[in-house]
């Protein structure tokens, strides 16, 4: 049975639970445990898929289809255990798997309530996979005290008195705040977190501490003393330059010695940890640098495009080069002078996002990077709309556009040569889908097979590989009704569902460097294994670099 390590946080949000518990997954794995990390979060949408980009951040999809919290990805990241669907829940999740219970009579005429039917459906979902690994992580979104919160902190605190003494821990992020006027590190707030955790009846076993400042052992001593714990397991939390030193940085500090000491592990085995240093290396003695240019649709929030920016980052560790990912919001393309904004850059990425807003300038974006020979990288709605710029601007078909931009009416005032896709094959069935249907949950979502054409640039980044696999968000398809014209035009289809209906990947012959793929790469790349396409774009830019 597994152990279990609850992580909850205090004082303020954005403390970094997510990194924290990533982070602490691998040191558990470099002593040779297996772990599996969850995310369970207090607000009332059914999952983040729904939510703009501005309010939650990126949508992280795992290969069952699942959509979900960003934090999933940094769980990827760190330590290559795959997310699945049993690994994100959310509080609209949880209600609405209790009131469809209700519904189909079974809780058998009783009264629902938050305690225990509330409390039962997120002990249940905690339950699932409890055989399957050594250490489970569980991420409590949101602030102690948040009324959102309180019926999973209260499902967390009898979980606990379910399992047998010595399954579980309690570990509690907080902030230090540092008062520069008087020059003091407040340990106040931690306090009276703690204290408010307390009162619901969790006692944290470990407390992480983020502070800007060096924490005295003086003021460490205190913490444990008003807050009941251990001095040793006051654990520091610095600012770093790299999220990739946060397993180092919290092994320096103990954090990994005080998770076993509370679980009385001893003698705890050894940790081996070349694995991280060498990501740390491959960070820190950059042999170079390269611009790439990310345009898209949510640059006001880094976030939203969490996985791209950690991808480059992994592509930059790959080549031994310093990736200096630039955002560009794409409405500033439109216009004659604004594409100038992309002179300078070694590289283009233009990456997923929804509706017509900013559209033009990203297809701007593909015509600037096949014009000027600039390695160009289309991640979904950017492999779109570099087919929309290859129809217009190579095939002749002027009025090439996307059907998700004018769909109203049935006046369609263009040639769509993206669609929206009514019906495909996930598995062994069919999934139909209509543009009424609702929003949440019905894309084309999860791992999907590409097939792809022997002696093309995309495989050449895969090895050779004719088969790849890789996850999917959208709901737009390029026709591969236009992919003959396409094609005489210099636009190869050098990637296609296994049943030949579904373009999956496109790339310009007479280009260094020029590919689309319907899929989104990002979400499976990793500091230790970063993906293979990702690698190969920020080499190539590498080479422009060079000769510029």
């Amino acid at each position: 049975m597994a152990r279990y390590i609850f992580i909850t946080g205090g004082v303020v949000s954005s403390l970094g639970k997510g990194l924290a518990s990533a982070a602490l997954g691998a040191l558990l794995q470099a002593r040779g445990y297996t772990v599996r990390l969850r995310k369970l979060d207090p607000y009332l949408n059914v999952d983040p898929g729904t939510m703009s980009p501005f309010e939650h951040g990126e949508v992280f999809v795992t290969d069952d289809g699942a959509e979900t919290d960003l934090d999933l990805g940094h769980y990827e990241r760190f330590t290559g255990v795959s997310a699945r669907r049993t690994d994100s829940i959310s509080a609209g999740r949880v209600y609405s798997n209790v009131l469809e219970k209700e519904r189909r009579g079974e809780y058998l005429g009783k009264t629902i309530q938050v305690i225990p039917h509330v409390t039962n459906e997120i002990k249940d979902f905690l339950s699932i996979g409890e055989d399957e690994v050594d250490f489970m992580l569980c991420e409590i979104g949101g602030t102690v005290g948040d009324i959102e919160g309180l019926p999973f902190f209260e499902a967390i605190r009898q979980f606990a008195q379910d399992l047998p003494r010595g399954q579980c821990i309690f570990m509690h992020l907080t902030l230090l705040p540092w008062l520069a006027a008087s020059g003091e590190l407040k340990t106040k707030p931690t306090q009276h977190s703690v204290k408010e955790l307390r009162s619901i009846g969790i006692a944290p076993d470990i407390l992480v501490c983020r502070s800007e400042q060096p924490i005295p052992e003086t003021e460490r001593a205190k913490i444990a003393l008003f807050c009941n714990v251990r001095p040793d397991a006051v654990i520091p939390a610095y600012d770093l330059k790299s999220i990739y030193e946060a397993p180092l940085a919290y092994h320096r500090v103990g954090l990994d010695r005080a998770v076993l000491d509370a679980f009385r592990i001893s003698p705890a085995p050894r940790p081996d940890l070349r694995r991280w240093e060498d990501v740390l290396d491959r960070l820190n003695n950059a042999e170079g640098e390269v611009r790439i240019a990310v345009v898209g649709k949510y640059t006001r929030l880094e976030d939203a495009y969490k996985s791209i920016s950690e991808a480059l980052t992994h592509g930059g560790m790959a080549n031994r080069v310093r990736v200096q990912a630039e955002w560009i919001d794409s409405e500033l393309l439109e216009g004659e002078e604004g594409i100038h904004r992309l002179d300078g850059f070694h590289g283009i990425v233009v990456p997923g996002g929804f509706g017509e807003r900013g559209t033009e300038g990203m297809i701007a974006a593909a015509t600037y990077a096949r014009e000027k020979k600039v390695p160009y990288l289309g991640i979904c709605l950017g492999m779109q709309l570099a087919v929309v710029e290859a129809a217009r601007n190579l095939a002749g078909i002027e009025d090439a556009g996307s059907e998700e931009f004018d769909h109203e009416a049935g006046a369609v005032r263009f040639t769509p040569v993206v669609y929206h896709l009514k019906e495909w094959v996930q598995g062994n069935h069919k999934v139909e889908r209509k543009i009424t249907d609702d929003k949440g949950g019905t894309m084309r979502l999860g791992a999907y097979t590409a097939v792809l054409a022997p002696g093309s640039k995309i495989s050449e980044v895969y090895g050779g590989a004719t088969e790849i696999e890789d996850r999917h968000r959208h709901r737009y398809e390029i026709d591969a009704r236009y992919r003959d014209r396409l094609e005489e035009a210099g636009l190869l289809f050098s990637g296609m569902s296994p049943d030949g209906r579904l373009p999956e990947a496109v790339e310009l012959r007479d280009h260094p460097w020029f590919i689309g793929v319907q899929s989104h790469p990002e979400l499976k790349s990793k500091p230790f294994e970063p993906a293979p396409l990702f690698a190969d774009f920020v080499r190539a830019a590498k080479e422009l670099e060079r000769m510029v």
